[in-house]
């Protein structure tokens, strides 16, 4: 999927191959499946792209990013 700025994006869940570390990670930011998530800046070579999620601000990379399923919301 390509994302794009000051989009929002629901986590429709995540894909089998993510690291266990990395999704305990993002659950402790309460970054879970149904969570809603914004996309406010990517850096101009693609990587890493800032989301939010609530008060919760995170820089992530693409291929981290890459491991969650997201749906965009209308």
């Amino acid at each position: 999927m390509h994302i794009k700025t000051n989009s929002d994006y629901r986590i429709a869940g995540f894909h089998p191959t993510i690291r266990p570390e990395w999704r305990q990670k993002l659950f402790t930011v309460g970054i879970v499946p149904g969570a809603v998530i914004r996309v406010i800046r990517i850096a101009p070579l693609g990587d890493p792209v800032q989301i939010m999620s609530g008060r919760i601000s995170l820089a992530v990379r693409q291929s981290d990013l890459a491991a969650l399923r997201l749906e965009a919301c209308s």
